[in-house]
């Protein structure tokens, strides 16, 4: 009884939650947006598909994506949060506006984003935040390096490791983290315990980590790049890049791809399955200094000695414009709202609409007390954290973060079980190195390539029978040339063998002639 009265309740509430998603669709603004959630479409490749547990298998994947890009379009309007931006009135620029006054008129939680450490004793710093956006790691090339929530101002671990420090990077979450060392790559912990002593990974200039694949990427003095599966302790992967120091690298958040920036002007993409470069852009006439690559992973922003800023298409490879410097830029970074940051010198620089159009002006601009040696954007905040000789700074820049954070990809409010929860999911969704590719979404795609003619498609299935397994390779070859040789011994055998039953028969044809010519000794006497 009961059990039937809660089955009608519930088909009367998808049929309700169907005739709402129904009308929603009829507004062309809400087709706009489901159209901005859905993450492509396979009906022609389910349509194509022959077997049909696959086929069942596609059509239900397409009918659950679809309908999840539904439920998205229709919580978007839950979403009250929105970016905003600096706005000038009549002759006033943007870029005049002084730091100070920014954090005097954002409300009181935003202002305390403004801040700076004098740490002149230990610089330049490397800066690091975590996914997201709550913890800061520094690490002073002289040998300092210290964690804290930057946000509460409470610090998390602090030490020195007596010797120099070329770059920081957080792992999967705030719990652990890796310091590239004047000889070797370290992991500490939360606490700042040694946890391991990296020694195959020496004078490591540049770190990078894949989270999703929980891959460490480093680049080194010598030209190599190294994959490092920090879940298991495995070295993945080592690649000889014969390009010289690396000194620049980023990753493309899109598809894991490393780039790497070298002397002589150019950037190699590389992938852990591939021995040599996927793709290898010439971008400036000297050496590359800086490298950012935006969060949808479809541009890419490079600095050279040639005091030239450089915006590039990832799709086509193809430059879109650049931007003119009075000197070589730094540090590069490109923030979750598309701004680009650069540092030079003294002085930080923010671009809005770079990625499009060429900009007049820039956004922003603010003078720390020192060089600058590292930018990076905070997620999901509007701050700019800046690493230089005489500390760190953080900077308000409105408009740099996403207002609406995703609480089960990073969540900054997460506590010690979700933490925990969060970590177990990850190794668990963990994806294998052998998938990182230029296009990801070539992995979810059925190889369904149909002959234009039919005479093409008949060839090809007999040539598909006739294949076998093991036959395409060198052993297959070696097997084929074998068979050929005995086939022609076997047939030289064949030819004597023959030679020999003609020979003896032609003697036994003889040797029966005798006989009837010779006949009995009496026959004379006849």
């Amino acid at each position: 009884m009961f059990s039937e009265e809660a089955e009608t309740r519930s088909e009367r509430q998808q049929a309700l939650e169907q005739e709402r998603e129904e009308l929603a669709l009829q507004h062309g603004d809400t087709k706009k947006r489901v159209g901005l959630y859905r993450r492509g479409r396979v009906g022609a490749t389910v349509e194509r598909t022959r077997d049909k547990k696959l086929r069942s298998h596609l059509a239900q994947a397409e009918q659950q994506s679809e309908h999840s890009a539904r439920k998205a379009a229709r919580v978007e309007l839950l979403l009250q949060e929105e970016p905003g931006y600096l706005e000038a009135e009549g002759m006033e620029r943007t870029q005049k506006f002084k730091q100070k006054d920014i954090a005097a008129a954002v409300p009181l939680a935003n202002s305390l984003h403004f801040f700076n450490l004098k740490l002149d004793t230990f610089g330049p710093y490397c800066i690091n935040y975590s996914r997201d956006g709550r913890h800061l790691l520094m690490g002073g090339k002289l040998g300092h390096v210290a964690t804290m929530d930057w946000r509460s101002r409470t610090l998390g671990c602090e030490f020195h490791v007596r010797e120099t420090v070329r770059d920081v990077q957080f792992l999967h979450n705030e719990m652990m983290f890796a310091v590239a060392q004047k000889r070797h790559l370290y992991i500490y912990d939360h606490t700042g315990m040694e946890l391991h002593c990296l020694k195959q990974h020496t004078k490591v200039n540049r770190l990078q980590f894949l989270p999703y694949h929980f891959l460490l990427a480093s680049a080194d003095d010598y030209g190599n790049l190294r994959y490092l599966d920090t879940s298991t302790g495995t070295a993945v992967t080592e690649h000889r890049t014969r390009l010289g120091s690396l000194k620049c690298m980023a990753q493309n958040r899109h598809n894991a791809v490393i780039h790497l920036g070298h002397h002589n002007g150019t950037v190699t993409l590389w992938s852990p399955n591939q021995h040599s470069p996927l793709v290898k852009m010439l971008c400036h006439r000297g050496p590359i200094t800086g490298l950012a690559i935006d969060w949808g992973g479809w541009y890419l922003a490079t600095a050279g000695m040639d005091s030239k800023l450089k915006l590039w298409d990832v799709r086509t490879y193809k430059a879109l414009h650049w931007l003119p410097s009075r000197r070589p830029a730094a540090s590069l970074d490109i923030s979750q709202r598309g701004l680009l940051v650069l540092g030079r010198g003294r002085e930080v620089q923010v671009w809005r609409d770079a990625l499009g159009d060429r900009p007049k002006a820039p956004y922003l601009q603010h003078e720390v007390a020192g060089e600058v040696n590292c930018v990076q954007c905070c997620p999901f905040e509007d701050c700019v954290g800046i690493g230089h000789s005489k500390g760190f700074s953080s900077i308000i820049v409105p408009g740099a973060g996403e207002a609406n954070f995703d609480a089960l990809e990073a969540n900054p409010f997460q506590g010690k079980r979700q933490r925990q929860e969060a970590e177990v999911k990850g190794l668990l969704e963990k994806i294998p190195a052998e998938l990182i590719t230029l296009d990801p979404d070539q992995v979810s795609r059925v190889d369904s390539v149909q002959p234009k003619e039919e005479g093409e498609e008949a060839e090809g299935s007999k040539k598909r029978e006739k294949r076998k397994r093991g036959h395409g390779g060198v052993v297959g070859q070696l097997h084929k040339k074998q068979r050929k040789k005995d086939e022609a011994g076997k047939e030289l055998r064949r030819r004597q063998l023959q030679e020999e039953a003609d020979v003896q028969e032609g003697e036994e044809e003889e040797a029966g002639k005798r006989k009837k010519k010779s006949g009995h000794v009496l026959d004379r006497f006849r």
